[in-house]
């Protein structure tokens, strides 16, 4: 089934392309979450319409991904967690911790957007990735250090 999409939908395209899916993903999901319109020629017509706007907007977002690309270069989080013996933590580091610990420094990124290859579960230094757009990819350095105890 070929609809139009309306906004961004993340593995799938971007506002104004046309795709192909499946029925029910369509009818079911897309459609009544606003994600996409049935194509028809009064909705293509819509969508022609508002083109300008759409690419102006595209190039705008990616201009401000690519300075909080910049930005995301110099930034660095650092975490104290309980640790045992060889360094191993007693739990992990998770993306929501980290996109909190990003929120403190100004940073307001969804925890989804956050790639980590997999959970850290160690102290040392680590890089982690952040999609700000699909095409850009930023890096920080995420340091896991044990907690002392205190006797």
């Amino acid at each position: 089934m070929e609809i139009i999409l309306s906004k961004d939908v993340d593995e799938l395209g971007f506002e104004g392309d046309i795709v192909d899916v499946a029925k029910g993903y369509a009818r079911n999901y897309l459609i009544p979450k606003g994600f996409a319109l049935l194509l028809n020629k009064q909705n293509l017509k819509l969508i022609e319409s508002k083109r300008k706007k759409i690419e102006l907007r595209k190039i705008t977002i990616k201009e401000d991904a690519e300075k909080l690309q910049k930005e995301f270069g110099e930034v660095e989080i650092k975490f104290i967690h309980k640790a045992g013996g060889e360094g191993k933590l007693y739990g992990s580091v998770t993306s929501m911790e980290i996109a909190s610990q990003l929120a403190d420094k100004g940073f307001v990124i969804e925890k989804r957007k956050i790639i980590m290859e997999k959970p850290i579960k160690t102290t040392g230094e680590f890089k982690v990735s952040i999609k700000l757009h699909p095409e850009i990819l930023a890096s920080i350095k995420v340091i896991v250090v044990p907690e002392e105890e205190i006797d």
